[in-house]
């Protein structure tokens, strides 16, 4: 059972890693514990979007009229809404089922320990121990829904992104502890659905890695849908003896207790790196992540990390590019290190949120003389025609040389155009030839040439 590549794991890091390496005709195998395409297919990115698209469907339905039809009422049945989620996040995997065929990578289903001599033992369900060889082997085991002391997860009352893609039913309501791009989605989907919401940022803004401009509107969208909103909170405690959940919640002016059905932990994610054999071969850690060099392999030659397992940003097309780049360079072929200053973050709660670079904080502190450019989706005809106008454009140049710094976006949408700014920044485009690029009229992107020009004084709609 010899292999010149062995892929653990098969996320969207892993299962595209084995395929880039079959490309370029290594003899390539795939292991995975539980079902092809990882928890982001399965249980993360993909099902996700499905229960926020029906949300966005309900949310349409029940508001028929501002669109001159005639009024619907909107009903439905949450454990079909649970299913279509489930039933596009397996036929998601049965296509990677069908890519690992088409690509002649073996799967081989078990639990996974690397070995010293760069081999892999697999346990399968049954118990049964096969040990394979490979010239390389890369590690992308992911990562799983951190746990705090204080809020331990039961599963039933106190639970994580998983339990919170297939609940039995609907809660009434919902405590959210975390603010980032998963407690933000989970926030809308169920509060959307009729839910009663709760968030709880420790951090003065919530979505805090983002421009405070977008956290500010964000926050001020998500309130006027209904969700209530703590930041400078933290959860202290809880309490789950009752029928439902009790959180006491710190804040500035004391101590306060939530209630509700059920509280969503999403205050992070934590790496699958226990249990693999990485401290019985030497594989270095540092604070719960992988130590790597620039081409991803770690401190013992032949073995490889990449995607959540790494101090990188923890996102699904980070890792399938950190496969890619790995198994490039191991062929031998010229490969370009990856731009961790230019990885698009993208939030699909209602409105969405896309950015890429430096924030107008960031840049500041790094002393870059700027020239800032905003243009609010009320004035784009393409948006007041979808009836979506809230949100806005804003864009970042360095005023010397006309570099483009960042670009933050919130609004339907944004995250299907924030690719327009990383290619730009890719191929170093100032923001005047931004301007002179001719951008489709009437589209929701002509916003981002309005806000570059909006950032020089040539902006013509507002």
């Amino acid at each position: 059972m010899n292999y010149d590549i062995i892929v653990i794991g098969s996320g969207p890091g892993g299962y595209v890693t084995a395929i880039r390496a079959a490309q370029l005709g290594f003899k390539t195998a795939i292991i995975e514990k539980e079902n092809l395409g990882g928890i982001c297919l399965n249980w993360g990115c993909i099902p996700t979007k499905a229960l926020l698209k029906s949300a966005q469907v309900f949310h349409y339905i029940n508001h028929a009229e501002d669109y001159g039809l005639n009024k619907v009422e909107g009903s439905f049945e949450f454990p079909n809404v649970i299913q279509r989620s489930r039933g596009v996040a397996n036929k998601m995997s049965k296509g990677i089922e069908f890519l690992m065929k088409k690509n002649k990578i073996d799967v081989i289903l078990g639990t996974a320990k690397v070995q010293k001599g760069k081999k892999v033992s697999v346990t399968d369900k049954d118990g049964k121990v096969t040990e394979y060889a490979g010239t390389h082997i890369i590690i992308a085991t992911g990562a799983r829904s951190r746990e705090l002391p204080n809020l331990p997860q039961d599963g039933k009352k106190v639970i994580g992104y998983r339990q919170a893609l297939s609940l039995p039913e609907q809660p009434k309501s919902m405590i959210v502890v975390g603010s980032g791009a998963i407690g933000v989605e989970f926030a809308d989907f169920y509060n959307t659905m009729g839910t009663k919401v709760t968030v709880v940022e420790f951090m003065p803004n919530i979505v805090p890695v983002e421009d405070e401009d977008v956290s500010k509107h964000l926050e001020k969208s998500l309130k006027k849908s209904g969700i209530e909103i703590m930041v400078n909170a933290s959860v202290e405690s809880v309490d789950t003896s009752g029928e439902g959940v009790k959180a006491t919640v710190k804040t500035a002016n004391g101590n306060v207790v939530l209630e509700a059905d059920i509280l969503l932990s999403a205050v992070g994610i934590a790496a699958n790196i226990e249990n693999i054999g990485l401290e019985e071969v030497g594989i270095q850690t540092d604070k719960g992540r992988v130590l790597v060099n620039e081409w991803y392999e770690t401190s013992v030659p032949g073995y490889y990390a990449i995607g959540d397992l790494i101090p990188t940003q923890a996102l699904a097309h980070v890792a399938s590019a950190e496969g890619i780049t790995c198994v490039e360079k191991i062929k031998g072929l010229h490969v370009e290190k990856i731009d961790y200053g230019n990885i698009p973050g993208c939030t699909y709660c209602h409105p969405e949120v896309a950015s890429v670079g430096l924030t107008e904080k960031q840049a500041k502190e790094k002393g870059y003389e700027i020239k800032v450019g905003k243009f609010p989706l009320s004035a784009s005809g393409k948006a007041t025609a979808n009836g979506n106008t809230d949100g806005f454009v804003k864009v970042i140049f360095d005023a010397k040389y006309g570099e483009w710094l960042g670009c933050h976006m919130i609004g339907e949408g944004v995250t299907d155009m924030v690719a327009e700014a990383v290619v730009a920044r890719k191929l170093e485009t100032t923001g005047h030839e931004i301007i002179k690029s001719i951008h489709p009229h009437p589209t929701v992107s002509e916003a981002i040439m309005e806000a570059a020009a909006a950032a020089y004084g040539e902006v013509i709609h507002i």
